[in-house]
């Protein structure tokens, strides 16, 4: 039985879309949590690792209850410290944020009695959720793949709880604990500055700009992660790892989706198909198949209904791939 823990914060979210609709949800962990419970189906046990607020706590249960292969035992509400998020959608994937409650970091005791996992999934939306130490304790006392998105610490937010993108300057630090590093072109281009470089110059996001990635790439997997993936909006995403001693890099095209509806969680649901593919089939190519899959189902509705088994999943992989 595969055993997959995702970990980040379960946040209120009021979306309003860049087709002007309104949406009420619990997001974030949300995504791969369902998306993942679908796959796996008999076959393995999603564990959602998060702290919320008591007045959300039963309501969250509720999302997670008709999927029987979801453990609810880690979601934690007694410092009832959760996640509360606005966001408005300027377009398709550009948006305004603003976060009016901050939830409690993740630390190792919320992970202590966790055992045999195969796989832990990081998607932290703000820079404070997730402690290096809980990593620290994972890579000493656990055997599992760590994933880690890097929204997290390349985003925080100021006291009147506006949401920006900042740099990942501590980045060296959390390396050696990440298997598996996962991030966006414009997350990139925060990681990745040159000190010689005016803080102006790097302030702007350039969808453009991908000449960075192939130095990066040799950078991060010098420092411990195995595989390092960066996304590309509709175009798909990229993967580097080494073979042979050598760096291999490989493009895979994105799923394309005629209709987007709501992009919210595209990430995070990415990141679930990277654990599914490392957990089922140990191929990073086929990893960036269901990752791909997941992030184009998400945008397809503001339910969680959006998310197929794994017999549907696989014959829309079969279709595209």
């Amino acid at each position: 039985m595969i055993k997959i823990a995702v970990l980040g914060p379960i946040p209120r979210d009021t979306i309003l879309t860049h087709q002007q609709e309104v949406i009420k949800k619990y997001g974030c962990v949300s995504h791969p949590v369902i998306a993942l419970a679908k796959l796996l189906g008999d076959e393995g046990t999603v564990i959602p690792v998060s702290n919320v607020h008591q007045k959300d706590h039963d309501h969250i249960l509720d999302v997670f209850r008709p999927y029987k292969n979801i453990d609810l035992s880690h979601i934690n509400s007694e410092d009832d410290k959760g996640t509360v998020i606005e966001l408005r959608f300027v377009d398709q994937n550009n948006r305004i944020e603003k976060q009016t409650a901050c939830m409690r970091p993740i630390l190792p005791k919320d992970i202590a009695d966790l055992t045999d996992i195969d796989v832990f999934v990081f998607v932290p939306i703000t820079d404070f959720e997730i402690s290096l130490s809980t990593l620290v304790h994972i890579k000493k006392s656990q055997k599992g793949m760590v994933v880690f998105d890097a929204h997290g610490p390349t985003t925080t937010m100021s006291m009147t709880g506006d949401r920006y993108r900042k740099f990942w300057v501590d980045m060296d630090e959390w390396l050696p604990y990440i298997d598996i590093l996962k991030m966006n072109l414009e997350e990139s281009q925060a990681c990745w500055f040159k000190n010689e470089y005016g803080v102006e110059e790097m302030a702007s996001y350039d969808e453009e700009k991908t000449d960075h990635l192939d130095e990066m790439a040799g950078h991060v997997l010098d420092k411990g992660v195995n595989y390092f993936y960066v996304t590309l909006d509709s175009r798909g995403c990229v993967v580097y790892f080494k073979e042979g001693g050598d760096i291999r890099k490989q493009f895979i095209k994105s799923i394309y989706m005629k209709d987007v509806v709501d992009t919210t969680g595209c990430g995070d649901s990415f990141a679930g198909g990277l654990a599914y593919g490392f957990s089922v089939y140990k191929d990073p190519i086929k990893a960036a198949q269901y990752a791909n899959a997941l992030g184009a189902l998400r945008t397809q509705g503001k339910t969680f209904d959006v998310f197929r088994s794994r017999q549907e999943t696989d014959a829309m992989i079969a279709t595209h791939y």
